[in-house]
C-alpha cells in the first residue's frame, strides 16, 4: 500500500510545498465552507417549510370556514318556516309562487355576511316531485334523475342525518362553473318531531374558492389539493403538476410534513385535512427557494477561488524562488560528479542563507578535491612502499638461504659457534619476513632478543653481560614485533661498545600499579651515556640511524596516543622505556596440546 502511495507523492520540493498547501489549507477550508453553506440551506429550508405550513394552515382554516358556512346555511333553510311549509305542503301555492319564495331565500343567503362569494349552490327536493335550485343547471332539471343521485339514495337507505361528498359531479352550467367536481353536503330536512319533510344539497365550488384565495400568492409556488387516494383534485396553476413520487410520499401517512422532490428539484410541504381526508400541498422550486443563497454562494466562491488562485500562484512563485537555487545546486553537483568535483557555484547571484549554502558547497568542493589529492598521493606512496617491501624481501630470502648453507657447512666442520649464529640470525630474518603479524607474545619477543644478543656477544667477544627480568604472568602479553631488538642494539653499539669492557645491559618487563594496567619494557645500559653517544654518532656515522625512529612510528601506528618511547638519562649509561597498553592473549588449551604432541610422539 505504501509503495502505491509513493507514486502519488511528488518528488520535487516545490510540488510538495504546493501539495501541502492544497491538502492542509485549501481542501479543509473548502470542505468547511461547503458544509457551512449546506447547514445554511438546511436552516433556510426548515424556516421556509414552517412558513409554508402556516400558509397551508390558513388555507385549511379558510376551507373549514367554508364548510362551516355551508352547514349553517343548511340549518337556516331547515329552520325557515316558509321553506318548511312549501316543502311539506307544495299544493297550497302555485308552482311559480313556491319557486319565487325559495329563490328569494337563496338570494338572501348569498347576500348574507356568511357567503362572501357566489360559489355555493343550493338544491332542495320534496317528496312530491318538486325541485328548487339557486343556480342554472347544466341540464334540464329532472326530479327523478336528481332524486336518483347515489348520495340521495344512500341517505334514504342508511337514514344518515348528513354527510359530505368531496368529489360530487359538477351539475352547474359551464357558464357559471367549469370545475369538474364540487364539494357537496347532503342532508335530510327534519321538523320539530324529527320527521323528514325534504332533502337538501349544498355544494361548494372549492376549485373556484381555491384559486381565488391563492390569487395573491407567489407565482413561483404551486398549491394542490390531493385526496387520500392520490388524486389531484385542485391546483393553483394549470401548468403545475406533482410527480408520482411526490404524491406517493404525501399520501403515505395522514400527517403534516415536508419532502424534497429531487425529480422536480422542489420542496414539497403538505398538511392533512382530516374532515375531508384531503391534503393541502405546497410545492416550491429549489431554485426559487435558494435563489438568493445560491447567488451569494456563487459570488463568495468566485471571490474565494480567485483569491486562492492568486495565493497559490504567489506561493508557487515563492516556493520556486526557494527551490530554484537548490535545483541549480543539484544540477551543479551532478555536473561536479562528471567533472571530478572541479566546479564552483557563482556567489554573486545569491544572498542570505542561500549564499551561505553556496559558500559551504564551494568550500566542500575545495576540501573534497584536497582530500582526493591526498588520497591519491597516499595511494601512490603506498604502492611505492609496497614495491620497496617486495624488493627488500629478495635480499632477506637470499640471506636466509645463504645462512642455511653456512649452517650445513658448520655442521660438517663441527663448528658449533657458526651453527648457533646462523640459527639466531635465521630466527630474526624469518620473523622479519612474516609481514602478516604485527603483535607477538612477549615470550617470543624475548626469544628473538636473546638470538640477537647471542650474535652481538660473539661479535663483541663477550665484553658485556645481559640480565633479563620478566614476570611469568605477562609472558603472553602482546608487544610489537622486534620492539626490544632496536633498543638492545642501540645500547650495545652506542653505549657499551665505546667503553670496551665491563658492559652491562638490564632488560626489565613489568606492569604499572595504576588501575588501568599498562605494560612497561625497559632497556638500561652502563655505557658512555646519551650526550657522549650523540657526539660519537655525529663524528662516526655516515647515515642517520632508523632503529629508534622505526619503533616510535610503529607504536604510533598500532596504538595512536596510548603508547610511547622514552629516553631517561642516567649518571652513567642510558635507559630506554616503552609504555604500551597491556594486552593479554594466552593460547587456548588445544593449541598447547598441539605444541606438545610432537614431543610426545618422540617419547613414544
Amino acid at each position: 500500500m505504501l509503495r502505491w502511495l509513493g507514486y502519488f507523492i511528488p518528488h520535487k520540493l516545490k510540488y510538495r510545498l504546493f501539495a501541502v498547501f492544497v491538502l492542509v489549507i485549501l481542501l479543509p477550508f473548502s470542505i468547511l465552507n461547503i458544509y457551512n453553506y449546506h447547514r445554511i440551506e438546511t436552516l433556510v429550508q426548515n424556516k421556509i417549510s414552517e412558513q409554508s405550513h402556516e400558509q397551508l394552515d390558513n388555507l385549511h382554516r379558510s376551507l373549514e370556514d367554508q364548510l362551516s358556512i355551508a352547514f349553517k346555511t343548511l340549518i337556516f333553510l331547515e329552520q325557515d318556516i316558509d321553506v318548511r311549509d312549501i316543502l311539506m305542503n307544495p299544493g297550497e301555492r302555485t308552482v311559480l309562487d313556491n319557486k319565487e319564495i325559495i329563490e328569494s331565500k337563496f338570494k338572501n343567503l348569498n347576500n348574507s355576511f356568511f357567503l362572501y362569494n357566489p360559489s355555493v349552490y343550493f338544491t332542495l327536493l320534496d317528496d312530491e316531485g318538486n325541485v328548487y335550485t339557486s343556480y342554472q343547471p347544466k341540464t334540464t332539471l329532472d326530479y327523478e334523475q336528481i332524486a336518483a343521485t347515489p348520495s340521495f339514495v344512500s341517505m334514504r337507505e342508511t337514514g344518515a342525518t348528513y354527510f359530505w361528498v368531496p368529489d360530487d359531479d359538477n351539475y352547474v352550467s359551464r357558464d357559471i362553473s367549469k370545475s369538474p367536481t364540487l364539494l357537496s353536503l347532503y342532508s335530510g330536512l327534519r321538523d320539530n318531531r324529527n320527521r323528514t319533510y325534504g332533502w337538501a344539497r349544498v355544494s361548494i365550488d372549492f376549485s373556484f374558492w381555491f384559486q381565488s384565495v391563492l390569487q395573491k400568492s407567489a407565482s413561483e409556488q404551486a398549491y394542490f389539493i390531493v385526496s387520500r387516494k392520490g388524486d389531484v383534485i385542485a391546483s393553483s396553476s394549470a401548468g403545475a403538476a406533482l410527480t408520482p413520487e411526490a404524491v406517493s410520499q404525501v399520501t403515505q401517512l395522514p400527517e403534516n410534513g415536508y419532502w424534497t422532490d429531487n425529480t422536480n428539484d422542489a420542496l414539497v410541504n403538505y398538511s392533512y385535512l382530516d374532515s375531508l381526508d384531503w391534503y393541502m400541498v405546497n410545492q416550491i422550486p429549489v431554485n426559487v427557494l435558494f435563489k438568493e443563497i445560491h447567488s451569494l454562494k456563487q459570488q463568495y466562491f468566485v471571490t474565494f477561488y480567485t483569491i486562492t488562485a492568486a495565493f497559490i500562484a504567489v506561493a508557487f512563485m515563492i516556493a520556486y524562488a526557494f527551490t530554484r537555487p537548490l535545483s541549480h545546486m543539484q544540477a551543479k553537483m551532478k555536473e561536479a560528479v562528471r567533472k571530478d568535483l572541479r566546479i564552483r557555484l557563482p556567489e554573486k547571484k545569491y544572498k542570505g542563507e542561500v549564499l551561505e549554502l553556496t559558500r559551504t558547497f564551494n568550500q566542500m568542493m575545495v576540501d573534497m578535491n584536497g582530500l582526493i589529492g591526498r588520497l591519491k598521493a597516499e595511494e601512490r606512496q603506498r604502492d611505492a612502499v609496497h614495491f620497496q617491501m617486495l624488493l627488500a624481501q629478495v635480499n632477506p630470502h637470499f640471506l636466509l638461504n645463504t645462512l642455511n648453507t653456512m649452517k650445513w657447512i658448520g655442521l660438517r666442520s663441527q663448528n658449533e659457534e657458526i651453527v648457533e649464529i646462523c640459527l639466531s640470525l635465521g630466527k630474526l630474518l624469518e620473523t622479519s619476513l612474516n609481514s602478516d603479524v604485527d603483535l607477538i607474545h612477549l615470550r617470543e619477543e624475548i626469544e628473538l632478543t636473546k638470538a640477537f644478543i647471542y650474535i652481538q656477544q660473539v661479535r663483541y667477544s663477550n665484553i658485556f653481560e645481559v640480565e633479563i627480568d620478566c614476570d611469568e604472568d605477562i609472558q603472553y602479553a602482546l608487544v610489537p614485533k622486534l620492539s626490544l631488538q632496536p633498543l638492545v642494539d642501540n645500547a650495545i653499539r652506542h653505549g657499551i661498545a665505546p667503553i670496551g669492557e665491563g658492559g652491562r645491559i638490564s632488560i626489565r618487563m613489568g606492569l604499572t600499579s595504576e588501575e588501568q594496567k599498562r605494560l612497561v619494557l625497559e632497556v638500561e645500559d652502563n655505557g658512555v651515556g646519551a650526550e657522549q653517544s650523540m657526539l660519537n654518532r655525529k663524528t662516526s656515522r655516515k647515515r642517520p640511524g632508523i632503529g629508534l625512529a622505526n619503533v616510535k612510528e610503529r607504536l604510533r601506528l598500532l596504538f595512536k596516543e596510548n603508547a610511547a618511547l622514552e629516553r631517561v638519562p642516567r649518571e652513567q649509561g642510558t635507559l630506554f622505556r616503552i609504555i604500551l597498553p597491556f594486552l593479554l592473549s594466552e593460547p587456548y588449551a588445544g593449541r598447547e596440546r598441539a605444541l606438545h604432541q610432537p614431543e610426545a610422539g618422540k617419547e613414544g
